[in-house]
């Protein structure tokens, strides 16, 4: 039988406004880009579209995993567009950004998991303005050394990949793995102490707190210092079933324990997704 749908709590309605994303459509259709905004069916899509902020999702549309709580689409990929790195990098100019957020599908098909597709991204940008800060969320490459090394030194700034949720709700992370996800994170920071890593949680799958804590600490003990927790949403009742609609002030309490556990930034509100006010990661260093 299908999951049901919970009732949304007031403090989780937030209004999408189709007619704030004609603009950025129009300009991602002309680049042929995609944005994880309008494929993971983001919450914030208008917000941030109004903002013209949007998070560009490279590699194609199609993945090659099946998360139970992701609304991308499982399929068989096409190879790497070669014009995309430059598409991203005129639409960054066009956009006029300061801080741009780049991810990918994961693409189990390829070798390397798409890890030079992402740093010829960044170069392109980074030949538009040296000065842009670049913020890549990337697949756990299949914890390919030399793959997330690249990446590592490829001149972004803030690295993220996301744990998701604690390790007993991990069967919703088809083809992932907690220990995995936690050692890439680990050889990014190794591979360039320059470089901020960072992850993302999502709280009401049925996590207990205790739980979540010992996330923060193996976070902590991996060299992640930026965190970002949020509400999960069901994209329909065909995805894992929200367990709990957190309240508000709990993801209160989770950032100031965060804090105090010795984190430098983290963003952390039933809204909060991976690259909701990225720019403010770097600014409370």
């Amino acid at each position: 039988m299908p999951n049901t749908i919970r009732r949304k709590p007031e403090w989780l309605r937030k209004k999408i406004t189709p007619s704030a994303h004609k603009a950025m459509e129009a300009l991602m259709g002309e680049r042929r880009l995609h944005t994880v905004c309008e494929e993971a069916i983001c919450p914030n899509i208008s917000e941030c579209f109004r903002q013209k902020v949007a998070t560009f999702m490279i590699l194609g549309a199609l993945c090659t995993r099946a998360c139970t709580f992701c609304a991308v689409r499982k399929g068989r990929p096409a190879p790497p567009d070669p014009q995309e790195p430059e598409n991203v990098a005129r639409a960054v100019k066009q956009l006029g950004l300061r801080h741009v957020v780049i991810t990918s599908v994961t693409r189990d098909d390829l070798p390397d998991g798409g890890a030079a597709h992402f740093c010829e991204t960044v170069r392109a940008v980074k030949a538009v303005d040296e000065n842009i800060i670049v913020e890549l969320l990337i697949p756990d490459l299949r914890e390919e050394r030399s793959a997330l090394e690249a990446v590592a030194c490829s001149g972004a700034e803030i690295i993220g990949h996301n744990m998701e949720t604690v390790p007993r709700l991990y069967h919703v992370r088809k083809g992932s793995g907690y220990e995995r996800s936690l050692r890439v994170l680990k050889i990014l920071a190794d591979a360039n102490p320059a470089l901020a890593t960072k992850s993302g949680i999502m709280l009401g799958l049925g996590e207990r707190e205790e739980e979540v804590l010992s996330l923060m600490r193996d976070l902590l003990d991996a060299g992640c210092r930026f965190l970002s927790i949020g509400q999960y949403l069901a994209p329909s009742s065909s995805y894992a079933e929200v367990a709990e609609y957190v309240a508000p002030e709990k993801f209160g309490y989770y950032r100031t324990v965060g804090m105090e556990m010795g984190f430098e930034h983290i963003k952390s509100s039933p809204y909060t997704r991976s690259s909701y006010m990225a720019h403010e990661y770097l600014k409370a260093q």
